[in-house]
């Protein structure tokens, strides 16, 4: 199976940038499932359902949130009215919609896609995010041909954990969260292709693709004067690509993505 998934949307420009390329992404490279994080496309806080709709009629057939999950308030009936969207599997036991669900992708097959909070650095505590994992794998992940996890958090050592936690049991492993692409794409021992965070599909031409001089303002004098906006220049997707042998579900390919904007160009030749 031939597998996309794009980091952090973030702003109108990355929104943009998914409606420019990602149609012609699918065709371009026989796609048969991809999975987008919308965590930061509206506004660079959270998802709108209006915004939803936009990622998906551009070719996403999953959404992923993450610690933003609701700061949309009319996310909390969306996800609830719109199954192709996920919300982090470690989130209050009371939040609106799923951490976890099998899809269809070409030809029937299934694809579970699993999101999940990290620990470490975040802001508020989430639950165990690898007992959370653990438990949906074993209850789902034999009915798919492919399993892709998305760890959304801060902290590079525990998407690595859990990469190798999730090795040989998960296609791929992906963190989310921080905004700037890794350089650590591979296939880990067991099988389970892995990148430590996909970027963003924004403005790189930013701080982490908010407009650069309101974070530079607060870095330098530590006074704030307004609030973040995200940048609104050219953007570029960034993510990663895989291949995966539909009999074991292990990965056989991973290549780094990034097209369009200023980052060098990178994808599946």
């Amino acid at each position: 199976m031939r597998l996309l998934f794009l980091g952090d949307v973030m702003g109108r420009a990355g929104r943009a940038a998914i409606t420019e390329h990602l149609p012609r992404l699918r065709d371009a490279w026989s796609l048969d499932f991809v999975v987008v994080n919308g965590e930061n496309a509206s506004n660079g806080a959270g998802l709108t359902a209006a915004h939803a709709a936009g990622l998906f009629a551009a070719g996403a057939d999953c959404v992923t949130l993450g610690d933003h999950a609701f700061d949309q308030k009319d996310m909390l009936q969306a996800i609830e009215e719109d199954s192709r969207i996920l919300r982090p599997l470690n989130y209050a036991k009371g939040a609106p919609g799923r951490g976890a669900r099998l899809f269809e992708a070409t030809r029937g097959r299934k694809v579970l896609v699993v999101q999940v909070l990290g620990q470490v650095f975040m802001k508020r505590p989430f639950d165990d995010p690898f007992s959370a994992v653990e438990a949906a794998l074993k209850k789902l992940a034999g009915q798919a041909k492919a399993v892709i996890v998305d760890v959304h958090c801060e902290a590079t050592s525990e998407k690595m954990a859990m990469g190798h936690f999730c090795d040989g049991k998960a296609s791929l492993v992906v963190g989310t969260h921080t905004h700037v692409p890794t350089g650590d794409a591979q296939i880990l021992p067991g099988g389970t292709a892995y990148l430590t965070d996909a970027g963003m599909c924004g403005d790189y031409n930013s701080v982490i693709g908010m407009d650069k001089a309101e974070p530079m303002r607060r870095f330098i004098t530590g006074m704030p004067k307004a609030r973040f906006s995200p940048a609104l220049g050219e953007a570029t997707l960034a993510g990663v690509y895989v291949e995966t042998d539909d009999a074991t579900g292990h990965a056989t390919r991973i290549e780094m993505v990034r097209v369009g904007g200023r980052l060098a160009q990178a994808g599946p030749a």
